[in-house]
């Protein structure tokens, strides 16, 4: 009984998310039980259109496209200051196609390792809490940026260019904030360290590749989701089978949770009736601070059914982004990696990244409030 509790805690603290959607949808099942509406909950397209993004990512990431691509990169940095805008600049515009989570993933374990040599510890911690906004930043830029962007864009029928327009301004004042505060960091001297790596396989480079380009025909509503489900699938049980045991999973289902916690609560008259009224007129405020307390993934699918200016959703979801460690799961992956590495100091890193984030947080949304 103490192991099954132990477990149960170690799975919590690693899927909080996942526990809190699973019980929210459990609680209103109660209420509404299921009945033959359920079906109608679930966004098929959407669930498709993650798995596939997340297999084909992870076998570009195998292929060593990144890690090639970054080392040249990183090696013209010469000292902190400047290296710590690369990274950042290279989250930024990374995230807009492979995911802000791809791109922490790929990027803050290199900076831990080229950071091993630089005795100060606060520049370590402030390069990667600025890397981890400039990701946050980017992934606001187009539909398959992050996963709460791919579902509004299928949920409200936007354009790439309804993505464009609402969030560049927002995208380019926030990059512009974190590259000025890599102004506080010094011109100490730095240089990469040698990694073992075995290059870019170029042959998994372009089936890869083609599989990602894919994905997007089926994002941008070319290819229809069940073809792109079965193409996918097929290519990677043939040329690598280990792709799908990274898949996030969990984060599929975090989804299924949200989408029938979120279809019960609209078929419950007084609580649809009060989250219209809260909702409408209010989106931008409204999921900005929803995304402080339950992350902007499940803001997202949680509000989106009390609005019709899904612009306005996404724009205040992206910007929730921003703020406490838990706005955004992508800032997650970073603590976590931080928090493994040796000589961490976690409350330092906490201060830092709420003082940057909060930061640029208030200047994007003043000026949102001021131009809307």
């Amino acid at each position: 009984m103490r192991r099954l509790g132990i477990k149960a805690s170690a799975f919590f603290r690693a899927q909080p998310v996942l526990v809190i959607a699973f019980a929210a949808a459990l609680v209103t099942m109660f209420i509404i039980p299921p009945d033959r509406h359920y079906g109608g909950y679930i966004n098929r397209t959407v669930l498709i259109q993650l798995f596939a993004l997340m297999a084909s990512i992870a076998g570009l990431r195998e292929a060593g496209i990144f890690d090639s691509a970054s080392d040249v990169l990183i090696r013209r940095a010469g000292n902190v200051r400047r290296l710590a805008a690369v990274l950042a600049l290279l989250c930024f515009f990374s995230s807009m196609l492979v995911t802000n989570d791809v791109a922490l993933i790929t990027f803050v374990p290199l900076t831990l390792l080229i950071f091993r040599n630089i005795p100060d510890e606060k520049n370590r911690i402030l390069t990667i809490v600025l890397e981890t906004a400039a990701a946050n930043l980017g992934s606001m830029m187009t539909p398959v940026g992050n996963p709460q962007n791919l579902y509004i864009y299928d949920e409200f029928g936007l354009t790439a260019l309804d993505f464009v327009k609402a969030a560049l301004p927002a995208g380019l004042l926030g990059i512009v904030c974190v590259l000025l505060i890599t102004l506080f960091l010094p011109r100490e001297k730095c240089a990469a360290e040698e990694r073992q790596s075995g290059g870019t396989d170029i042959k998994k480079a372009l089936l890869y590749g083609a599989l990602f380009v894919v994905c997007l025909l089926s994002v941008f509503r070319v290819v229809p989701d069940l073809i792109l489900l079965a193409v996918v699938t097929v290519v990677v049980l043939i040329a690598d089978r280990r792709l799908l045991f990274k898949v996030d999973y969990a984060l599929l289902a975090t989804f299924v949770c949200f989408f029938i916690f979120v279809g019960n609560i609209a078929r419950i008259d007084a609580v649809n009736s009060f989250f219209s009224h809260v909702v409408t007129g209010r989106e931008l405020v409204v999921s900005v601070l929803l995304s402080q307390v339950i992350s902007n993934v499940p803001a997202a699918v949680m509000l989106a059914g009390f609005t019709d200016n899904g612009t306005q959703l996404m724009l205040g979801v992206d910007i929730g982004g921003l703020g406490t460690i838990i706005a955004s799961l992508a800032s997650l992956i970073s603590f976590q990696f931080y928090r493994k590495a040796e000589g961490a100091k976690t409350g330092r890193y906490m201060l830092t990244f709420s003082v940057v984030n909060f930061s640029v947080l208030a200047i994007i949304l003043t000026m949102e409030l001021l131009i809307g």
